[in-house]
């Protein structure tokens, strides 16, 4: 396409007939050429005598800069034998070498005030670097190494893959609306409140924006939690603060060590993100590693059982489990020098360590057996592990099908070493729980800034990503129930396998792999929330949508949003003083699910309206799957929690209203205000179907008010009797004329407007208001 061009009149063409004024014509041009190319050399030597690149703007003539630019990136070998012989591999090491999972708008923190600022092509990212692994990051996480294994010796297999499937069909519907969003244009920093906000109003946009910043917000506390679990109890559970005294009141020691280790850790994480990102920048490739061996040693352990299960042998008290945290031989005696000897099993469940002594019921008439943890693949474990063993909270965890003779009752078992079950366990709670690990499908569409071909990558990168995890999460759910004993799949925290992570003791070629990659994902899966959540409040702020956070749109002087980040601390601590991880993970799903939900609500609308600005590049959707979607996203609310979920609208609905009442205005264009003009285009054409009946007759009245020289009212009462006349019914068309010229009328015409406004609002009736100007 060629950048210069020149217009020439018709009449002008017809008359130029004589040869010596086309030579003259030609000469001049030739002469303009030659001078635009002096200027465009001089430009040149001066660029580079500077060091300040030449802007480039479709505004300015930059054809032979077009011409310059042609080769740039290009293999200019004559031969093949000249080019590199691997090009792919060192550029993919390249980007590797620079992969962020930082969003769109986070500027790093660096001041250098001994030189000036040079302008940094920013080099643009791929389907695989910019939106493939950063939603792989953060979709694999922390459910999937810490509670995946209980839910499915909970559930079942059966149930799990249920519990999976829905979910997963849910992300993967809203990724098909939000790729139809996304492609429609340019998504800057805000991700899902810019999508909502434009395509449904900002009241919708400003609720759903700040529940979306909610449950970002809450994932963080989520992600801290999960890595202070890791550290008390498979990495270091000497480095308790609180020791639990009696075998009741573990529980609540935990609690109060994830209380007062999750503050520590937030204000750390905190105090990193304001010095500056680039350090959480530096690291991301780290955790990203992390994820991906971690996975990789769960299908090699997997792998190895099918030839060589591994040693992980759990004790069992006739159906019972035992936690082997308070002893070390599984058997009531032990033969030394040909004596009988008891164990110090024996002395948990009698009063002494005499062969006489007096013991537990249940423990005198029941059997010590041992049994391997990990069976393997081939063992036939998943025909047991196919159905649900929901519980109650403080009920043990029992062994289907093996023998047991029941006890008295009477004997409190509280302080006895067996396995307990922490929570009550039901269906739509493990639904509730589960749901936060396949979140994070908006990483891509939140940097499409960044991207090469933003409008390419965002749908192709994120609807594989979703693939890939879903993959990985329901082969994990067979894999599991195949190779791992039920007892130990419901042993939430690894006590039966001496307080070793479940997931760990599958995983080759040592469970210290998955228990320190899963330290360092959800270590950085917390930074990277509070990196990303600030950054969400700041847009929503700046957008001047809601009048009362608008001071978090202030930062420091490089944008770093430091009343926002101060915000998202403080309400991370909310989460971190709930201080349970299965108490954390339903409050996000909740807001969450409630942004997935109003995504396909944006896409289905914008689809139904036609509107003519809705033309996206991603072709395959349908407001069917929309729709489907949403409902979906409804129905998983209401199945993790009712109570949550209304508590999650009402906080919406409140937003909603303020926005709307106390907000500023703000046209966008949305899809709300577009399907009220076509519900009022077709109720105006159902009514010109035929003649009226006289019981649906509404009176329909034109005033015409006079003013004065000072733009006032002259007969303001008029407006009162003519509500009297339709008596709160029909239509009224209020105008007033004007003599002379717009233009030189604009400032009466104002004023007229603001004071016949007034004077309507002040008698209490409905009408259209038009100013004409003869």
């Amino acid at each position: 396409m060629p950048t210069n061009f020149t217009v020439v009149p018709v009449e002008a063409q017809g008359e130029e007939r004589d040869p010596a004024e086309r030579d003259a014509r030609r000469q001049q041009q030739q002469q303009q050429q030659q001078e635009e190319e002096e200027e465009e050399d001089n430009g040149e030597r001066g660029s580079t005598g500077d060091g300040i690149a030449r802007e480039s703007s479709p505004f300015i003539n930059n054809a032979e800069m077009d011409r310059g630019n042609k080769y740039e990136g290009k293999n200019m070998a004559l031969f093949e034998e000249e080019m590199d012989s691997n090009p792919m591999v060192s550029s993919l090491l390249n980007k590797l070498a620079n992969y962020t999972n930082l969003t769109q708008g986070v500027v790093e923190h660096e001041a250098d005030e001994d030189t000036k600022r040079k302008e940094v092509k920013v080099p643009r990212m791929g389907t695989f670097i910019g939106v493939y692994l950063p939603c792989l990051q953060n979709i694999l996480g922390v459910i999937l190494f810490l509670r995946l294994t209980w839910i499915v010796g909970t559930a079942g297999v059966l149930e799990s893959f249920i519990i999976v499937f829905m979910c997963c069909a849910c992300t993967m519907l809203t990724a098909i609306s939000m790729s139809a969003i996304a492609t429609n244009g340019v998504v800057p920093a805000g991700g899902s409140y810019y999508m909502i906000s434009r395509s449904l109003g900002p009241e919708f946009g400003g609720a759903v924006g700040l529940c979306f910043y909610l449950g970002t917000t809450f994932a963080g506390a989520m992600y801290i939690l999960g890595t202070i679990e890791i550290l008390l109890t498979y990495i270091s559970p000497s480095a308790a603060i609180f020791k639990a005294e009696d075998g009741g009141e573990e529980t609540e020691a935990m609690l109060n060590n994830m209380r007062v280790y999750g503050t520590c850790i937030i204000i750390l994480m905190a105090v990193v993100v304001f010095v500056g990102v680039k350090y959480v920048n530096k690291l991301a490739l780290v955790f990203l590693a992390c994820v991906i061996l971690s996975i990789i040693a769960i299908y090699a352990g997997v792998i190895k059982t099918a030839f060589d299960p591994p040693d992980f042998p759990i004790c069992l008290l006739g159906n019972r489990t035992l936690s082997k945290r308070s002893f070390d031989v599984c058997a009531k005696f032990t033969e030394s020098n040909n004596e009988t000897k008891t164990t110090t099993l024996w002395r948990l469940f009698c009063n002494s360590s005499l062969h006489n002594a007096t013991c537990d019921d249940y423990f005198s008439l029941n059997n010590v057996t041992e049994i391997q943890g990990i069976p393997g693949i081939m063992s036939g474990v998943l025909i047991d592990n196919l159905w649900s063993a929901y519980s109650e909270k403080g009920s043990i965890v029992e062994k289907k099908n093996q023998p047991s003779v029941s006890g008295s009752e009477d004997v409190k078992i509280g302080g006895r070493p067996y396995v307990f079950t922490d929570i009550m366990t039901y269906f739509t709670m493990l639904v509730g729980i589960y749901f936060p690990s396949v979140t994070g499908i908006m990483a891509g569409s939140n940097r499409s800034g960044d991207l090469k071909d933003a409008q390419k990558s965002i749908p192709t990168g994120t609807i594989l990503a979703i693939s890939t995890t879903s993959f990985i999460y329901l082969s994990c759910i067979v894999l599991f129930g195949a190779c791992i004993e039920g007892v130990i799949l419901r042993d939430k925290f690894g006590e039966a396998v001496n307080g070793n992570l479940v997931v760990g003791t599958l995983a080759w070629p040592s469970p210290w792999v998955i228990v320190i990659g899963s330290f360092f994902s959800t270590c950085g899966a917390g930074l990277q929330s509070l990196t990303g959540a600030p950054r969400l409040l700041q847009a929503i702020a700046r957008d001047g949508i809601v009048p009362f956070i608008q001071v978090f749109g202030h930062g420091k002087a490089n944008g770093e949003p430091t009343w926002a980040l101060l915000l998202t601390a403080g309400i991370c601590e909310i989460g971190i003083l709930i201080a349970s991880l299965d108490s954390v993970a339903p409050i996000l799903s909740m807001f969450f699910l409630m942004c997935y939900m109003f995504v396909n609500l944006a896409c289905a609308v914008q689809t139904l309206l036609r509107t003519p600005n809705w033309r996206p590049r991603f072709k395959y959707y349908h407001w069917t799957l929309s729709f489907l979607g949403m409902s979906l996203c409804l129905a998983l609310m209401f199945i993790c929690s009712w109570y949550y979920a209304l508590v999650a609208m009402l906080i919406a609905g409140c937003i909603y209203k303020y926005i709307e009442y106390r907000g500023a205005e703000k046209e966008w264009g949305d899809g709300i205000r577009g399907l009220s003009l076509n519900a009022a285009r077709y109720a105006l054409l159902r009514v010109e179907d035929g003649p009226p009946h006289t019981k649906n007759w509404r009176p329909q009245l034109l005033v015409l008010l006079n003013l004065d020289c000072e733009q006032l009212v002259k007969h303001p009462r008029l407006l009162s009797f003519t509500s009297q006349l339709k008596a709160g019914k029909g239509l009224t068309i209020v105008g007033s004329v004007l003599q002379g010229t717009y233009l030189d009328k604009c400032t009466e015409t104002q004023k007229a407007e603001e004071v016949c406004k007034r004077c309507i609002t002040n008698s209490c009736i409905t009408q259209f208001w038009r100013n004409f100007i003869l």
